[in-house]
């Protein structure tokens, strides 16, 4: 007999029975060690089996499940690992101290998803929703995901933002550099209506999903190019605790995404298979509404956007070499490294 498909709100909040809670640079951070002392995400207890278990109902129906792999992305992190080494290597830590600021701030950001009060898909979709992940998003899924990612500050308890400082405060301290500007917003930009034949709401909730789906697959990237920068003994040779303090701070956020990329990826698949019923009365596949979607997005968040962001940093860290001695001979070296 498999895993349950049916959950409540307490269920998928639910936490491992910790023997000691994580701690970091004077914060108190949500998930814990088990006995063992094996690190354990928060509100995973029940969540992670629940994902499996729709994920497995899915594909015995025979659809899926969409790819959600860093293969989507059509360019790796920039500047690179090897570009990092060299710039940490003139000294030039301000880049590295600017992303992981701006990733705090903009984990914050997503506490939001906690307050989103999820429309009844069952409304507009033929099929019976109560064992789906989409039937659950409004049963914990989504307060959970905005819980990890900004913490639950009225408990003192942190989640990704606060860690995400605290990597940060390990590698440079709090105040190395001025705050830099903070995008403001990582989504892609919509200036009409995607899906007129469904009400707005179900739009809005869609279009959030796979905006975020795809910072998420987007943060697997920068969480490998973090670890390899973080564990090079040459980067921060002059403190290699505090180093793999910090890399091992990343890796426990690595491993907390990870459930939303899978009830995310799992709630968009499902959508892909449902029958919808649009406002003028037909009824449509969920594949031809979504599919296009999907693809658009994909395309924003793995090319456009990356471009956008790779020509505003190279032009912030070319301001920066130009103030070094032998500037354009770092310059270049800078750049040769550009397809390593």
């Amino acid at each position: 007999m498999g895993a349950p498909l049916i959950y409540t709100e307490p269920d998928l909040m639910a936490d491992h029975l910790y023997s000691r809670p994580l701690e970091a640079v004077g914060h108190r951070l949500h998930g814990g060690f088990d006995a063992a002392g094996d690190y354990q995400s928060p509100r995973t207890l029940v969540r992670w089996p629940a994902v499996r278990a729709w994920q497995e109902a899915l594909v015995s129906r025979g659809w899926p499940l969409i790819d959600a792999s860093r293969s989507l992305l059509a360019m790796g992190n920039f500047p690179n690992v090897a570009q990092q080494r060299l710039l940490l290597k003139w000294g030039c830590g301000q880049t590295l101290w600017n992303a992981l600021t701006v990733t705090g701030v903009v984990e914050a950001r997503g506490r939001m998803l906690a307050q989103i009060v999820a429309p009844d898909f069952q409304t507009i979709i033929e099929e019976d929703l109560t064992s789906t992940t989409v039937g659950h998003l409004g049963k914990g899924l989504l307060k959970a995901h905005g819980f990890d990612e900004g913490g639950v500050p009225e408990s003192g308890v942190g989640g990704h933002d606060t860690m995400w400082f605290a990597v940060r405060d390990l590698l440079f301290g709090k105040d190395a550099f001025p705050m830099p500007e903070v995008p403001p917003s990582l989504a892609r930009p919509q200036t009409g209506r995607l899906l007129p034949m469904i009400d707005a709401p179900f739009e809005a909730l869609i279009v959030m999903m796979m905006n975020v789906l795809m910072i998420e697959i987007r943060a697997e990237s920068f969480f490998s190019f973090c670890l390899q920068v973080m564990r090079d003994p040459e980067s921060f040779g002059d403190r290699p605790q505090a180093a793999e303090q910090a890399a091992v701070m990343v890796e426990r956020i690595r491993a907390d995404e990870q459930i939303h990329v899978a009830y995310l990826q799992t709630a968009l698949s499902e959508l892909r298979s449902f029958t919808f019923l649009t406002l003028d009365g037909r009824r449509l596949p969920g594949k031809m509404l979504l599919d296009p979607l999907w693809e658009g997005f994909v395309r924003w968040h793995s090319v456009d956007t990356l471009e956008h962001n790779r020509a505003q940093t190279r032009a912030a860290i070319e301001v920066t070499l130009s103030q070094l001695p032998q500037a354009q001979e770092k310059l270049r070296a800078f750049v040769e490294l550009d397809a390593a």
